[in-house]
């Protein structure tokens, strides 16, 4: 078996040729903007991988997700930014001085101490009471990640019955905005409901975009049986 540090230096070569004149044309064209579908496009695979529990569908995808990570420092190193060491060598150091408890000698793992320190890091003056968190996230792991922080910074306590509540009242709002025809309250009480089923999730451990994403498939599952049906019978 190949040892990972002659796996990675063959990853590099092979994709360092790709973009040589004598490469790929394909490859040669692209940049980091041409790139940005395939990198979503691949970590989405890697989602399906995991949802399937597929291990050689994981191997495969988690590949294709690796290759993006080299393409871009391959096109990095070309114009003298960064290169792939870069990134090694940038990310353990991240991982050392973000685990203080394992690698130092500070106590066991506090949510405030990643934050602090990812702050040191950044050189932030100011920081979010949740941390900072990615504004790029879909709409709803934005909400999810945005409570765990909260209850992780106990600004939220995610009281059971003080949750289940709010789920019936704006459910009950979202029902007489919708009766109304009020498209601004029907907006406002969709948007104020699915933060509650947000809160509720992260209460019950549940990924809200995760099980999203399998009523989707249900729903397109029993459009096409629907379909299929219909075609059949005319």
């Amino acid at each position: 078996m190949m040892s990972e540090d002659k796996g990675f230096s063959r990853l590099i070569d092979t994709m360092e040729r790709l973009r040589s004149d004598s490469g790929c044309e394909w490859d040669r064209e692209q940049t980091h903007s041409s790139l940005k579908p395939y990198l979503i496009e691949e970590a989405y695979e890697v989602l399906d991988a995991i949802e399937r529990a597929d291990d050689e569908m994981l191997v495969e995808e988690l590949g294709d997700l690796l290759l993006q990570v080299v393409f871009h420092a391959q096109i990095a190193s070309e114009r003298g930014a960064f290169d792939s060491s870069d990134i090694v060598n940038r990310l353990t150091d991240k991982l050392v001085r973000r685990h203080p408890h394992v690698f130092a000698q500070a106590s066991g793992y506090s949510y405030r101490q990643w934050e602090r320190i990812k702050a040191e890091e950044k050189g932030a003056t100011h920081s979010s009471p949740v941390g900072r968190i990615n504004q790029a996230l879909p709409a709803l792991s934005l909400a999810r990640r945005t409570v765990e922080n909260a209850v992780e910074m106990n600004l939220d306590e995610l009281d059971e019955d003080e949750v289940s509540q709010g789920i019936l009242k704006s459910a009950g709002e979202m029902s007489r905005s919708i009766e109304s025809e009020d498209i601004e309250r029907i907006e406002e009480s969709m948007g104020e409901l699915l933060m509650e089923i947000a809160r509720c999730a992260v209460m019950n451990k549940i990924d809200p975009e995760r099980r999203l994403r399998l009523k989707v498939e249900e729903y397109m599952n029993k459009l096409e049986s629907a379909y299929r049906h219909n075609e059949g019978s005319s």
